[in-house]
């Protein structure tokens, strides 16, 4: 390749950074004051780019002349999204700022099934090709290519959106509330800092940069139905790389993650360009684990949300266990068809989502990419099967791999927490999809595996059922077993409070390293049972949206309750759609937003923060220092 060509890949990198920091400075900004893991701002960018493309027609037929329409289109489309951002801020998200994380990303995920239905309605399956900017329509010559006149405005762009939020974030008094909402959102609180309105002019800025987005790319990308999970994928490793709430390591990341991938492109790598980006999130994790250019978030202040520790079974539970357990085993004596196959799948899933609630439950630890054990052991069964030897062994060699990987994978990731951790399993996770997805020779790629069916003495459909049934209710078994033995004991105590079990002599890393790899185990032990059920299988078993799955039946079911996964297993499969979304986006919007005072699952508990904040706050800090031998200072009197 020539020095001009490897310019010209230069130079590209840098027109997608642009317009990748755009989006990705939006939701950094988001997060850095609501805390808010916002999913749906993918959608806010395909939002942004229908807009666009409708507006440009709109103004068309009006006889607006093309530069005035165009780049009327462009703003128009951004102040929209904005105002559809500000709007939901104020209707549903502002009932988030309490809830844990995890539904937090639940409940924006099921915004973006309903944007993507929306989007369906109102514009068709289609792509829809923008047209190209006015007076941007050329190009330059680049020694002997061509380098086209818009992508040079874009690499112009981004600089000049960095520094339009430098100035405001830092020359306004607005940004200083920002920056102190970002640094300690509880003392701004105190000192009187209106959240609401700053929550919704932040949250209304950021959907107009993912509108903005989604408009100027326009002339570059068709708008489609898949802008929306294509982007939003890059966006949220470009912001945890930069550094969550940083708005220069996420200019930074943008430009380390584009300029990378074109040169993998232009260099004939293009396989690679599926995983570089997390490969890059997962080496800068492990050096940095708050990004390129983040920090440690502050301490809470006030004592955390304590959990009852685990009592003895109830007894009635394990009744109802008992009678339930009858009941599936003589089953088969009244039917042998499809009622046999979808518990068949009910037991893989129930485990599978059991061995996930087993790490972020009473472990702590969230998981993003838990699929990967799952496709680990569903891939070492079939290979096993298919090279090696007879299925009865070959079904006990899929949790050996997908243990394997969760030891290798796991002594990286418990040196994390929070959206961190989940974030690197995700990437181990996209890194174990992209193996099984392109090695041809061996998983079959795209394409998978087939003709992987049981021995022959397992071949009926009741005698496979008999052996899912045993094996996924004895994992099931030994995972809530484990929890009430020392060794759980332990996990929740480094759960609640790692420097105390750290100084009573509990080597924490060990512990959650344990329980990591014990869940991967268990998750393909499921793969396992799985792969032998269907008879195929194909990279989509270690794919996001199988993440997902786990993640929506342990929400469904309680995260703070062992029995929770196995219900939500239950509720999760019959509404499953027929397109693979992981969940139904009315059932996931009306469960995340029906309770205003708590934050529970079906089976769960409340987590509601009861600690007073804004005035309340200084009231209280008033009557505590009411107490004798209390000083108030001066200017609190």
């Amino acid at each position: 390749m020539t020095a001009a060509a490897l310019f010209v890949q230069f130079l590209n990198g840098l027109a997608s950074a642009s317009s990748l920091f755009l989006v990705a400075a939006g939701l950094s900004l988001i997060f850095g004051v609501t805390r808010i893991v916002n999913f749906a701002h993918g959608s806010l960018y395909m939002l942004g780019a229908y807009c666009a493309v409708s507006l440009v027609e709109y103004f068309g037929e009006l006889g607006t002349a093309r530069p005035l329409g165009f780049w009327s289109a462009v703003l128009l489309a951004g102040a929209a999204v904005a105002l559809l951002g500000a709007v939901l801020e104020v209707l549903l998200l502002r009932r988030l700022y309490a809830a844990p994380e995890l539904l937090q990303l639940l409940a924006t995920f099921a915004l973006v099934l309903v944007f993507k239905d929306f989007a369906l309605w109102a514009w068709g399956p289609e792509d829809i090709l923008g047209p190209r900017a006015p007076m941007l329509e050329g190009a330059i010559q680049v020694g002997e290519r061509a380098f086209p006149e818009y992508d040079v405005f874009l690499i112009v762009l981004g600089p000049l959106v960095l520094g339009a939020l430098w100035l405001l974030l830092n020359r306004t008094r607005w940004g200083t509330l920002v920056r102190a909402a970002t640094e300690d959102r509880e003392m701004a609180d105190a000192l009187g800092v209106n959240q609401s309105r700053l929550f919704t002019s932040v949250f209304a800025l950021g959907s107009l940069l993912a509108g903005l987005g989604g408009a100027i790319n326009i002339p570059r990308e068709p708008a489609n139905l898949m802008m929306d999970l294509s982007i939003i994928a890059d966006v949220f490793v470009v912001v945890v790389v930069g550094g969550m709430g940083s708005i220069p390591g996420a200019f930074l990341a943008a430009l380390l993650i584009a300029v990378t991938k074109s040169f993998c492109i232009g260099l004939g790598w293009s396989k690679l360009t599926l995983v570089i980006e997390f490969i890059i999130m997962a080496v800068v994790l492990v050096l940095r684990p708050w990004g390129l250019l983040g920090r440690q978030s502050a301490l809470a202040r006030g004592p955390g949300s304590l959990l009852e520790p685990l009592g003895a079974p109830d007894r009635r539970l394990v009744a109802v266990g008992v009678v339930l357990a009858g009941a599936l085993a003589s089953l088969p004596a009244v039917s042998d068809g499809y009622a046999l196959v979808l518990l068949g799948d009910i037991f893989v899933f129930a485990l599978f989502a059991v061995s996930l609630h087993f790490i972020m439950g009473p472990g702590g630890m969230h998981s993003f990419g838990h699929a990967a054990y799952f496709g680990l052991g569903a891939y070492g069964a079939a290979l096993a099967l298919k090279y090696l030897m007879p299925m009865e062994p070959a079904l006990f060699m899929g949790p050996l791999l997908a243990g394997a990987g969760a030891l290798l994978f796991g002594w990286f990731c418990v040196r994390l927490s929070g959206v961190y951790l989940a974030m690197l399993t995700l990437a181990f996770a996209q890194i174990t999809w992209s193996i099984v997805f392109q090695w041809d020779e061996v998983t079959g790629g795209s394409n998978g595996l087939v003709d992987l069916w049981p021995a022959r003495w397992l071949s009926s459909r009741v005698a496979y059922y008999y052996v899912s049934l045993a094996l996924c209710a004895a994992g099931v078994l030994l995972l809530w077993r484990m929890l009430y033995s020392p060794f759980g004991a332990a996990l929740r105590a480094a759960r609640d409070s790692p420097l105390r079990a750290e100084a009573i002599g509990i080597d924490v890393r060990a512990i959650q390293w344990a329980a990591f790899s014990f869940a991967g185990v268990f998750a393909g032990l499921a793969g396992a049972v799985y792969v032998f059920s269907k008879g195929a299988i194909s990279p989509e078993v270690a794919a996001i949206p199988r993440s997902v799955d786990g993640l929506v039946m342990v929400l469904l079911g309680g995260i703070q309750t062992l029995t929770g996964p196995v219900p939500g297993c239950r509720i999760r499969l019959p509404v499953r759609r027929p397109t693979g979304a992981p969940c139904s986006a009315a059932s996931s919007c009306c469960w995340c937003s029906r309770s205003r005072r708590g934050w529970s699952a079906s089976s769960g508990r409340s987590s509601r923060d009861e600690r007073p904040r804004g005035p309340r706050l200084v009231e209280e800090l008033r009557r505590r220092a009411r107490r004798p031998g209390c000083v108030l200072p001066r200017r609190c009197r």
